[in-house]
C-alpha cells in the first residue's frame, strides 16, 4: 500500500480525502490537521505521496516545502488550494511540488497527478542512481540512440537520462542551443519508449500563422457558418504516439494555457467547440532559448514552465564536445556521398583540424550542411580544404586571426546560475554531489539555480 499524508486545517476536507483515498483501496493515509506535526511524521518515516495545503496556522504550506528541501526529502507534493491562489501555487512548484490543483479536486483529476507524482519520483530516483561513468554499451535501447554517434560523457549520460525518461509517460522538456539535436533526441526518446510502435509527429512551433495554429495543433470543428469543415490537429494525428513540439516559446498565451491542460490532465477542444476531448499522446516539447530569464516572463506561462522542467534535459552545443566532430562528420560524409553517388574515401589530413577552429553557431546541423556541401564540391577521392564552401574557410581564418570580440560581459550572478545548472544536469539532479563539486552547500545550489524564475 502507498503511504499518503494528507495536510489541510479543516477537518471536513481531511475526512473526505481520507474516506475517498480509502475506498480505492490503494493507500495507508495519515491525516494531520495541526501543520507542525508533518516535520515530526516525516522525520519518522518515509511516505510516498503528500497532499498539501497552503494557506495554514502556525506552519504553511510554503514552509514546509522550504524545511523539506533544506532536509532533502523527495516526498512528492500535490498542492492543495483555493483558485485565488494559484500564484502560491506556482511558487510552491518552485520548492519543489510536483503539481497543484485546486479545491475541490477532482477525483478522477487528483488520482491521475498522484499517480504520476510517484511515478515522476521512482524515474528520477533511477536517475539519480546512475553511476558516475556510463557508456553507450550501458545503455538497454543503444540502437535507439544510434542516428546520433557521440563519445562525449555528457552526451552519454543525456542519453542514459533520456532512455529512463522514455520508460514513463511524462512529458519531456528538451533544451539547448539551435541545431544541436534536440529532435534527435526526442525521437530517441520516442524509439526507446513503449510507444515506440506508435507515430511519431514532429511540429515546429515558430513561423506558423498564429490565427491558425490553435486549429491545426487541437482540430477543428465545424463552424455554425459550415464555412469551415471539421479537422482533426496534430494531436489526434499523434494518437497513442508521440508529439514532438519544437520551439515552444513561439506560442501565443492562449495556446500556453491550452498545452498545459493537455500536458496536466490530457484533455483539449477543438476550435469552435466546448466538448471536451481527450487525448493520449506523451508531449515533448523543446526551446533554443532559456526561459527561465527574466526576458521571458511575461510572455512564457510561469505555470507551464515549472511544469516542463520537472523533466528537462539539457543537449550540450557542438563547441562544447569537439571530440564527437569526427565521428559527426563520418558520418555526414557516408550519407551525402551515397546520396550523391560519389564514392569518396575520406578527408583530406588537416580538414577536420581546420574545422575544430570553427565555433558551429548552428552546431550540428550546421557540421551536416557544411560536409554535404563539401562533398558535393569534392574532386577526386578525397574531400580536402579547396571543397569547403569559400564562406566557411574565409571565416574561419578570420576567427583564428581576430581576437576574440565576441564577448559579452554578463552579471556573475548569472553566469553563476548557467554554470550551476549546467553542474546539476551532468550529475542528473544529483544536488548533493553537484553542491560538492561546485564547492557550495546545498542551499547555495538552491539558491543559484532557483533566481530569475519569480
Amino acid at each position: 500500500m502507498k503511504r499518503i499524508m494528507i495536510v489541510d486545517d479543516d477537518p471536513a476536507v481531511t475526512n473526505y480525502l481520507r474516506v475517498f483515498m480509502m475506498q480505492t483501496g490503494e493507500f495507508d493515509t495519515t491525516v494531520v490537521n495541526d501543520s507542525r506535526e508533518v516535520g515530526r511524521l516525516l522525520d519518522g518515516g518515509p511516505f510516498d505521496i503528500i497532499l498539501l495545503d497552503m494557506d495554514m496556522p502556525n506552519v504553511s504550506g510554503i514552509d514546509i516545502l522550504t524545511d523539506m528541501r533544506r532536509k532533502g526529502i523527495g516526498t512528492p507534493v500535490v498542492v492543495l488550494t483555493g483558485v485565488s491562489d494559484v500564484d502560491l501555487a506556482v511558487r510552491a512548484m518552485k520548492l519543489g511540488a510536483f503539481d497543484y490543483l485546486t479545491k475541490p479536486a477532482d477525483e478522477e483529476k487528483l488520482l491521475g497527478v498522484i499517480d504520476q507524482a510517484i511515478e515522476h519520483r521512482a524515474l528520477h530516483k533511477t536517475i539519480e542512481d546512475l553511476p558516475t561513468k556510463l557508456t553507450l554499451a550501458d545503455l538497454e535501447h543503444g540502437a535507439a540512440f544510434s542516428e546520433f554517434p557521440t563519445q562525449d560523457a555528457e552526451m552519454i549520460r543525456v542519453f542514459h537520462q533520456a532512455e529512463k525518461l522514455a520508460a514513463s509517460n511524462l512529458s519531456v522538456f528538451i533544451r539547448g542551443e539551435s541545431g544541436t539535436g534536440k529532435e534527435a533526441i526526442a525521437r530517441a526518446i520516442h524509439k526507446a519508449s513503449p510507444r515506440r510502435d506508435a507515430p511519431f509527429v514532429a511540429v515546429e512551433a515558430s513561423g506558423q500563422d498564429a490565427e491558425r495554429f490553435p486549429g491545426f495543433f487541437f482540430g477543428q470543428a465545424r463552424n455554425w457558418s459550415g464555412s469551415r469543415d471539421e479537422a482533426a490537429g496534430i494531436l489526434e494525428q499523434a494518437n497513442q504516439g508521440t508529439l514532438f513540439l519544437n520551439q515552444v516559446d513561439a506560442l501565443s498565451l492562449p495556446v500556453q494555457v491550452r498545452l498545459l491542460r493537455v500536458i496536466q490532465t490530457g484533455e483539449y477542444y477543438r476550435e469552435n467547440s466546448t466538448q471536451i476531448l481527450k487525448a493520449n499522446v506523451r508531449m515533448i516539447v523543446a526551446s533554443a532559448k532559456d526561459l527561465t530569464r527574466p526576458e521571458y516572463k511575461q510572455s512564457f506561462l510561469r505555470d507551464l514552465l515549472y511544469h516542463l522542467m520537472i523533466n528537462s534535459l539539457w543537449v550540450p552545443p557542438l563547441r562544447e564536445r569537439m571530440g564527437d566532430l569526427p565521428l559527426m562528420a563520418e558520418r555526414f560524409l557516408a550519407e551525402e556521398s551515397q546520396k550523391l553517388g560519389k564514392p569518396l574515401k575520406g578527408f583530406s589530413p588537416g580538414f577536420l583540424e581546420f574545422l575544430r577552429d570553427y565555433s558551429f553557431p548552428s552546431n550540428v546541423q550546421e557540421l551536416r550542411t557544411i560536409v554535404a556541401a563539401a562533398v558535393a564540391n569534392a574532386e577526386g577521392d578525397l574531400v580536402s580544404l579547396d571543397s569547403l564552401p569559400s564562406y566557411i574557410r574565409e571565416t574561419i581564418e578570420r576567427e583564428k586571426a581576430a581576437p576574440r570580440e565576441d564577448f559579452k560581459p554578463r552579471k556573475l550572478e548569472e553566469v553563476m546560475k548557467e554554470y550551476a545548472e549546467r553542474t546539476l544536469n551532468h550529475f542528473a539532479g544529483r544536488k548533493d554531489v553537484a553542491a560538492q563539486e561546485l564547492g557550495i552547500s546545498r542551499e547555495e545550489l538552491d539558491r543559484l539555480t532557483e533566481q530569475d524564475l519569480d
